[in-house]
C-alpha cells in the first residue's frame, strides 16, 4: 500500500480525524509566508554575472537579463535589495496589453465622478432640510418645533463640513496611486530595486515609451499639472502604500533605481531600447551549480545525497539533449525525492520523469 499519498481517491470522506497529519511542510518557493525573504539568499551567481550586475549599479543603467525559464532573471533583483539593503522589490509584470501609464501611475476618475454624484445628493439634501426648517418656522414657536429646528441645525453643520472637505476639485490626490515603476522614480536618497518581468511579452510600443522616462528619471502626471496652479503640492499613494507628496505634477528622481528587466527572448527588443541597457544573458548552470541551487533551497545538506546526485545528473543529460526545462523542476523533483516518501524505486522514477517534462511538448 502506498502510504506516501495524502489523497487516496476513496470517493468519500477520510476516516483519518486529520487527513492532512502527514502533509508534509510546504517545498520553501511554495511557503508565501516566508518566500519573500528567501528569494534574494538562494541565487548563486558566476563571477561574470556579478561583474554586469555591479557595472549596471555604477552606471545607473536597466540591467536586462535574458535566459530560459528558470534560470534566475527575477531573482536577481531580490538578490540585490537583500544584499544591499533596499528594501522590498518593487514589480510590474508585463503582457502585451500593458502600457506605460499602468507603471507610472493610476487615476480613478470612476471613483472621482462616483464620490462627485454623492456630493451633489448631499447638497440635495441640505437645502431640502433648509425648505423644511423655513417652513417650520412660519408655523408657530411650539417647543417640540424648536428641538426639531436645532437638530437640524446640527445635521446641516456636519453635511455642510463633509460637504466643505469633500467638494474642493482641486482634491484629487487620492484618486491616484503610483504604479511600481512610478514608485521607483520618486525622489529618495536610496534607489529603490525594480523588477520589470517578461518585457519581451509587451507590445512592440511600451519599450519604445520607456526610452524617455529611463533616460531621464522623470515622468509627469498631468492630472496635478492642470492643478499646480491652485493647488501646487499633492498627497498620492505609492505602491508600497505611502503617502507621498508630488509637487507641481512632476517626479524627478535623485537616485536612479536598480532597474532588472526580465526576458524570455521571445522576440527582439528595438535597437534604441538596448542602447540604454546593459545586457546580461544567463544559461542554466553546470551540475556543481544545480547541487549548491539544490542545497540552498532544501535547508539540509541534500547536495551529499547520492540520490541527490543521481537526480542532478538525470536533470543535466536532459539539457544536453536540448529539452527545454527550467531549474524548479529540479527543485520539484528533489523535494519529492527528499520529502515526499515515494516508496519504491519504480514509482519515484515514474515521478521524477514526469516533473522532468520538456517544456516544449
Amino acid at each position: 500500500m502506498n502510504d506516501w499519498k495524502i489523497f487516496k481517491g476513496l470517493g468519500k470522506e477520510s476516516s483519518h480525524e486529520d487527513p492532512l497529519k502527514d502533509l508534509p511542510a510546504p517545498p520553501p518557493w511554495r511557503d508565501f509566508s516566508t518566500w519573500q525573504n528567501r528569494r534574494g539568499r538562494v541565487l548563486r551567481l558566476e563571477a561574470k554575472e556579478i561583474s554586469m550586475i555591479n557595472a549596471a549599479l555604477y552606471l545607473r543603467r536597466p540591467l536586462l537579463v535574458t535566459g530560459p525559464a528558470g534560470c534566475g532573471k527575477s531573482s536577481i533583483a531580490y538578490a540585490v535589495a537583500t544584499e544591499l539593503r533596499l528594501g522590498k522589490v518593487l514589480w510590474w509584470p508585463i503582457n502585451s496589453r500593458t502600457s506605460i501609464s499602468e507603471g507610472l501611475y493610476n487615476y480613478d476618475a470612476v471613483a472621482r465622478l462616483r464620490d462627485a454624484n454623492m456630493e451633489h445628493l448631499q447638497i440635495k439634501n441640505i437645502l431640502e432640510h433648509q425648505n423644511i426648517k423655513e417652513l417650520l418656522e412660519k408655523l408657530d414657536n411650539h417647543q417640540n418645533i424648536k428641538e426639531l429646528l436645532e437638530k437640524l441645525d446640527n445635521l446641516s453643520d456636519i453635511k455642510n463640513t463633509s460637504c466643505n472637505e469633500q467638494l474642493d476639485p482641486n482634491d484629487i490626490g487620492k484618486y491616484i496611486t503610483l504604479g511600481p515603476l512610478g514608485t521607483a522614480l520618486l525622489p529618495q536618497q536610496r534607489p529603490k530595486v525594480l523588477l520589470i518581468d517578461e518585457i519581451d511579452k509587451a507590445d512592440i510600443d511600451l519599450p519604445n515609451d520607456l526610452l524617455h522616462v529611463l533616460e531621464e528619471g522623470t515622468y509627469e502626471i498631468p492630472e496635478l499639472t492642470r492643478i499646480a496652479r491652485h493647488k501646487e503640492s499633492v498627497e498620492v499613494l505609492t505602491s508600497t502604500y505611502e503617502q507621498m507628496t508630488i509637487t507641481k505634477g512632476k517626479v524627478q528622481c535623485n537616485a536612479f533605481p536598480f532597474i532588472v528587466l526580465s526576458s524570455n527572448g521571445e522576440r527582439d527588443l528595438p535597437p534604441a531600447f538596448l542602447r540604454r541597457c546593459l545586457r546580461l544573458d544567463l544559461d542554466l548552470p553546470d551540475e556543481t551549480k544545480l547541487l549548491e541551487i539544490v542545497n540552498a533551497h532544501m535547508n539540509k545538506a541534500s547536495s551529499t545525497s547520492n540520490k541527490m546526485d543521481e537526480l542532478v545528473k538525470r536533470f543535466k543529460e536532459k539539457l544536453d539533449k536540448k529539452s527545454h526545462l527550467a531549474t524548479d523542476q529540479l527543485l520539484n523533483a528533489a523535494y519529492m525525492v527528499l520529502f515526499g516518501k515515494l516508496p519504491g524505486d519504480k514509482e519515484l522514477d515514474d515521478m521524477v520523469e514526469k516533473l522532468f517534462r520538456d517544456l516544449g511538448r
